[in-house]
This record gives C-alpha cells, structure tokens and sequence, in this order.
C-alpha cells in the first residue's frame, strides 16, 4: 500500500510541474527517448540481477511455461477483452505493457508467511524472468504497427542477433572483471546498461543481469528505486491532458483478471492455498510505467491509459489478497477446529 501511495504522491507531483510550468511535447525529445531507455534498462537489468538461478532451476518447467505460454496467454486475453469493449485499435500493445509481474513489488511481500517456500521461489522467479520477454513482445507488437524495411522476419532475426552479440560482449567483459576489484564490476554494468539504452538492446541486458553479478546489490536496488520514482514524475508529467480512466480500468482488472486465468492453467498440481495466492500476484510497477513511457511518442494518450490501469490493479491487489487471507484464516481455523460428533 506504501508503494501505491508513493507512486500517486510522485505522478501527481510530475502532473502539478507540468500544468504550473505549461510543459507540453515532451515525448517528442530526443533526451526524453534516451531516457525513457534508461529508466527501462536499469529496470531489466535490476529484474533479472535478482534472480536466485539455483531456485529457479526447481521449478524451471512452471516457469518456463509462465514467461513463454502464460505471457502470451495474458496479452492474448487482455487484448480480447480490451478490444471486444473499446475497439481500441492498440489494445494488444496497451495489453502487453500490463501483462507483467513487477518483481520490485512482489520482493516486497517474499518474506511474508502466507506464501509457502515453493508458491515464494515461482512467483519470484516468474516475475522476474516475463519483465523481459514481455518488454520485448511490447517493443516486437509495436513494429507491427510500423512499415520495415526488408520484412518483419529479418528485422527481428538482425535485432535478436545484435542483442545476442551484446550479451555475449558482455559475458566476456565479466569472464575479465569477475575476479578483479569490485569497483570493475559495478563499472562493468553501468557501461552494459548505458550501452543497452543507447542502442535499445534490452534482450541483452535482461540476459545479462543473469551472470553480470554485482559484489553488493545495493546500489543497484537503489538505482531501481530512483528510476521507479523518476519514471512516476515523468508519468505525471504526461498525464496533464488528463488520463482516461474508463479505458485505464477496464485494462487493469482484465490484466488482474489475466494472472488469475494464467495460474489456474499453469499451476496444476500445485497446494490450493499457492495456486490462490499465484493467481492474486498481479502487480504492475516501473517496467509498465517505463513501457508506458517509451510508447507514449508513438501512441499519444497511451500513458492516459496506463496510469490509471496500474492503480487499478494494485489497489485490486490489496483488496483481493487481504480478502484471501481473511478466507484463509477462518478456513485453517474451521479445518483445526475438532469434529462436533
């Protein structure tokens, strides 16, 4: 809830500069762009840093399943929904930006005892392994939308290949500084992310946060913080047009609506208390703010959309998941409770 509250208080700040300081045309800046890649590099690589590879391998099929079948799965229902009531001709974009987990959210909650170690090692791992490919299905739909040059195919095999030499530069880079002082390292992954923003590489920093390991992770958690925090001001900034709230609600409970349908498909065989709480795990954070943010440019009135559906979802969040533990509690006390015969 603090996180909400943070959030509001920075989107309104950004909103109340703008309207004061008649700023207008933002997103049609070339430092406004860069930055924007920025913001969502540092988010990438904060998301996939985080991961705990050994942890994940346990569970490597269910979620190998949810960033590939269940992202997909989300987008595909999202889109349905949004377009079947609106007509929105960008609802599989607007779809895609809200069809991750925010993982800087969900470590907010890992240490809370509701979740069994295995629904903790699941929901972290997923939500940090679908920001990237939902970033990269985000950035792939938008193309749809654009004529290329030499055909689709061949624009996505040169990216992927470029992304792929990127990560293996990088690969090489840490191979170099792994054992070398620390300060090697953290300067290894400001020039990886800075590189990414520049060229919009993100496939390849979303790898590489998977082996380029920083000593101490703290600057880096910061870093994700201040980049949340300046996305939301930029959001705000954004919003002074005004936001579509309609449109912004009907997206975010159908992306809540999404996970839910996600996890009952995928977490068969599952405990049914971890299935619940898999399924009420939506949250949106900095990649949909950041993702709101780049798309802007090309879709004006995306960002209107986009704020309001992330307030929807994580309010949506907390009511759903303190209704769960309500439903929880007096169920464990009525299954202690000893038979009346």
């Amino acid at each position: 809830m603090v996180r909400i509250g943070l959030l509001i208080l920075l989107v309104g700040i950004g909103w109340l500069t703008a309207d004061l300081g008649h700023v207008e045309g933002l997103q049609y800046s070339g430092a406004y762009l860069l930055l924007s890649s920025l913001l969502l590099a540092v988010g990438l690589y904060g998301s996939t840093h985080g991961i705990d590879r050994a942890e994940a391998r346990q569970h490597r099929r269910l979620i190998l399943l949810a960033v590939t079948v269940g992202v997909l799965l989300k987008a595909a229902f999202v889109a349905g929904v949004v377009y079947l009531v609106s007509g929105d001709p960008r609802a599989v974009i607007l779809a895609v930006a809200v069809a991750q987990i925010d993982p800087l959210s969900v470590a907010s909650v890992m240490s809370d005892n509701r979740l069994s170690d295995r629904a903790r090692t699941i929901l972290g791992a997923w939500s940090s392994f679908d920001d990237p490919v939902t970033v990269i299905l985000a950035f792939y739909a938008v193309s749809l939308t654009r004529p290329v040059e030499g055909g689709l195919s061949v624009s996505y095999l040169a990216d992927l290949g470029l992304n792929a030499l990127f990560a293996i530069a990088v690969y090489a880079v840490w191979r170099l500084v792994r054992k070398a002082p620390p300060v090697l390292s953290y300067l290894a992954a400001a020039g990886a992310v800075a590189t990414a923003a520049w060229s919009s590489l993100m496939l390849g920093i979303a790898a590489a946060g998977l082996y380029l390991r920083l000593p101490d992770a703290r600057w880096l958690n910061r870093s994700v913080s201040a980049a949340f925090a300046l996305s939301a001001f930029l959001m705000g900034l954004l919003l002074v047009g005004g936001a579509n709230l309609m449109m912004g609600v009907l997206l975010g409970l159908s992306a809540f609506a999404a996970q839910m349908l996600a996890a009952l498909v995928l977490t068969h065989g599952l405990p049914v208390i971890d299935r619940i709480h898999l399924g009420l795990a939506q949250q949106n954070g900095i990649t949909a703010v950041i993702l709101a943010l780049a798309f802007e440019r090309d879709f004006p009135g995306f960002v209107a959309v986009i704020a309001p559906a992330i307030l929807t979802v994580n309010l949506v969040y907390v009511v759903a998941n303190r209704a769960a533990d309500t439903w929880g509690g007096r169920h464990g006390r009525a299954a202690a409770r000893p038979s009346d015969r």
